[in-house]
């Protein structure tokens, strides 16, 4: 059973601004304790972990996920990524200055002996996002670190839009205390984040989402792909 959770019930309330407070302290700990967290978005339900190596690979055998998927990270401020010593060129900073917090996945290199591997993509960048969820904000706030984040779904199965989804796909994982659920309600459907590379010289849609190239490139005006 997740510590901060009634005996009736196998979700942690994360909705109102006193459940968010009321959350923040047992959701720390289990962190701290790494062991897996699934929690709402602006978009669908995550998991997510402490970045770290024990972590990380918690998450990664709950979840069965296989090798060359890496996680992103999010974060509840822009200095959370300096101090993973990730790389935001001048461009990148531009990007994050404009539509962070949003639906913006900035994929930065650097970060060497701070990230786990898991956390890379195939061409070693790491994907960041600063969530505009406003209880997401405040735990990260609260926690000072990023937390890795995936969808939490098992295998083959549409990502999670209400909590009672994880309960009925993890119910051994949450009564042995490793998964931590955050109930923050039904979440819209929406398109994904917009994601772009900003590992080399020039920023690089590598996959289209809720803010258009148009947007970006009021921005960046020689952003490339997305056209």
């Amino acid at each position: 059973m997740p510590s901060g959770a009634n005996a009736d019930q196998l979700t942690v309330p994360f909705w109102s601004p006193a459940e968010i407070e009321g959350a923040l302290r047992s959701t720390i700990a289990h962190l701290t304790e790494r062991r897996v967290l699934a929690y709402p978005t602006e978009t669908v339900y995550g998991f997510g972990t402490a970045v770290d190596f024990d972590s990380v690979e918690a998450l990664v055998r709950m979840k069965g996920r296989p090798p060359g998927k890496p996680f992103l990270l999010l974060i509840g401020s822009v200095q959370q990524v300096g101090r993973l010593d990730l790389h935001m060129p001048t461009y990148a900073a531009d990007l994050a200055a404009r539509f962070w917090p949003g639906p913006l996945t900035l994929v930065l290199r650097g970060g060497e002996g701070r990230v786990p591997p898991r956390l890379r993509g195939p061409e070693g960048g790491v994907a960041v996002r600063f969530t505009p969820h406003v209880g997401l904000q405040r735990l990260l706030h609260a926690y000072g670190e990023p937390i890795t984040s995936t969808s939490a779904n098992r295998p083959g199965v549409p990502p999670a839009m209400v909590a009672s989804e994880i309960v009925s796909q993890w119910p051994d994982e949450i009564r042995r205390g490793l998964l931590h659920v955050l109930d923050g309600g039904r979440l819209e459907p929406s398109k994904p984040s917009t994601v772009v590379d900003c590992t080399g010289r020039r920023a690089r849609v590598i996959r289209p989402g809720v803010l258009a190239a148009s947007q970006l490139r009021d921005v960046v005006p020689d952003l490339l792909g997305d056209t």
